[in-house]
């Protein structure tokens, strides 16, 4: 083979890739989920309806707040709601003692089926957070355990050891969840544990008619059963949505072909945040492109992710930034990239809160909902994603990066949507030919004629879209 055919066998590589990747895009479009083009909004229900945090056996309904709420949903255009742990618990909803009955505090199974019914009534998707890891140690058949010991028959949904001794001095080891003894890991090896969880999710469905799923900890969780509770849900609901909370390393063996349609997105959370806050566009940058860039090595080319600013387990996103004046920026940022956006409650109106003050501050009961300029923000944010399929499916390209300026393309089919951020105290003159032509403003809902060059204020964002003549071309 002679070094001049080298490039021909390069190119065709390179044609092939890019082919791959669009028609690989396209198959994801056709059998597109429901949640691709929605924002979610977080709940963390025990601590959003002001329920004590230890579980005190009183019944109450509480889920009447969530339904007050949502005129506050339907404003913000929120399209579903994530709510964590609503089971009975012995305190935060991960330590579950009944996985069929909502929690006395919150209110009973028909006041939830109440509420998702009137949620789905305004349009509104529901999921709940799934906790299959492990559970409290008041759930019945650990209870059986610690009273009947050898001669229990659910020894083997669990991983004991008779040899040992817990920290609570069972007389017996058990495996836990990253060494919190107060939750016991499930042994998800053991069919009928999977059995049991499997049938607790047809209920939810049956009873509750939820849209979906939150899988706690899914970086632990037993391959073999989120392919069975994948096939089960399918079986049940079509568009069932499986979103797992994943933290870092490869995303890919948890969205493969039967596993999830998307886990949480901890690489960008943590980028957005650090490269405001160090004035380094080229950290978050990367990490977008690495993910969703064209080229053939990029990790989720085609994928949706949860992207988010903050959860009910991380400091609240107005807590992090070391200049509150980049709010925007940051929530530009998770509205425009690659990805699903998830919308913690009371962050849309710049609630504060660190991890490192506890659950109260992380997790509070809020009044009534608050509505100021992030809010306002925020919610042309989500009409513009409701609107714009590029935001939702559209390819992702770095146009420009400096340290405090970030220019990225959205593409999808004729529609460009160019993202602009600018971190610096001073406004920033942009220049390109791709703005020589006519164009939208998305976030102000105008038309205006850039001639090769715009301003970008001091931490501001500017979302762009391509004027497109009849005929097909820009105009």
């Amino acid at each position: 083979m002679s070094i001049g055919k080298v490039p021909n066998i390069v190119n065709i590589k390179q044609i092939v890739s890019s082919l791959c990747i669009a028609n690989w895009t396209f198959m994801l479009y056709n059998q597109t989920m429901w949640a691709y083009e929605k924002t979610i909004y977080q709940i963390y229900t025990i601590g959003f309806c002001g329920a004590p945090r230890r579980n005190d056996g009183i019944k109450a309904d509480r889920l009447k707040k969530v339904e007050d709420y949502i005129p506050h949903l339907k404003r913000l255009g929120i399209g579903a709601v994530l709510f964590n742990p609503l089971f009975e618990s012995e305190s935060h909803g991960y330590d579950t003692r009944d996985m069929r009955n909502v929690d006395v505090r919150l209110g009973t199974n028909k006041d939830l089926a109440e509420l998702v019914k009137r949620l789905h009534d305004s349009g509104i998707r529901v999921l709940l957070d799934a906790v299959f890891n492990h559970v409290g140690r008041s759930f019945f058949a650990f209870e059986d355990v610690r009273k009947n010991r050898q001669s229990s028959r659910y020894c083997s949904w669990f991983n004991l050891s008779f040899d040992g001794n817990s920290w609570f001095n069972d007389g017996f080891w058990y495996e836990d969840w990253e060494g919190c003894s107060d939750l016991v890991k499930l042994n998800l090896a053991n069919p009928e544990v999977r059995e049991y969880l499997l049938e607790s999710v047809r209920l939810w469905i049956q009873e509750f008619d939820i849209d979906g799923l939150r899988l706690d900890v899914a970086y632990l969780l037993n391959h073999d059963f989120i392919r069975e509770l994948r096939a089960r849900t399918n079986s049940l609901k079509r568009d069932f949505f499986l979103v797992g909370e994943a933290l870092f390393g490869d995303y890919n063996p948890l969205i493969a072909e039967g596993m999830l349609d998307s886990v949480t997105n901890y690489e960008c959370y943590k980028g957005i945040y650090s490269s405001i806050n160090s004035g380094n566009f080229f950290e978050i940058s990367y990490s977008y492109n690495r993910q969703f860039g064209n080229d053939p090595w990029c990790l989720y080319t085609g994928r949706h992710l949860l992207s988010f600013a903050d959860n009910h387990d991380v400091s609240r996103i107005a807590s992090l930034l070391s200049d509150e004046r980049n709010l925007e920026i940051a929530y530009g940022l998770i509205f425009s990239m690659p990805g699903i956006p998830c919308l913690y409650y009371g962050s849309e109106w710049g609630m504060r809160g660190r991890k490192e003050d506890g659950d109260d501050a992380l997790r509070p009961c809020v009044a009534a909902p608050e509505w100021n300029t992030l809010t306002e923000f925020i919610c042309r944010l989500i009409r513009i994603r409701n609107e714009e399929k590029a935001l939702s499916y559209g390819n992702y390209r770095n146009v420009q990066v400096t340290n405090h300026q970030l220019v990225f393309e959205r593409t999808w089919n004729e529609e460009q949507v160019f993202a602009f951020f600018n971190l610096a105290d001073e406004d920033f003159t942009v220049y390109g030919d791709y703005l020589g032509n006519g164009m939208r403003d998305l976030l102000e809902n105008e038309d205006f004629v850039p001639e090769g060059n715009i301003v970008i204020p001091a931490h501001k964002v500017k979302l762009l879209k391509t004027q497109v003549q009849e005929e097909g071309s820009r105009a």
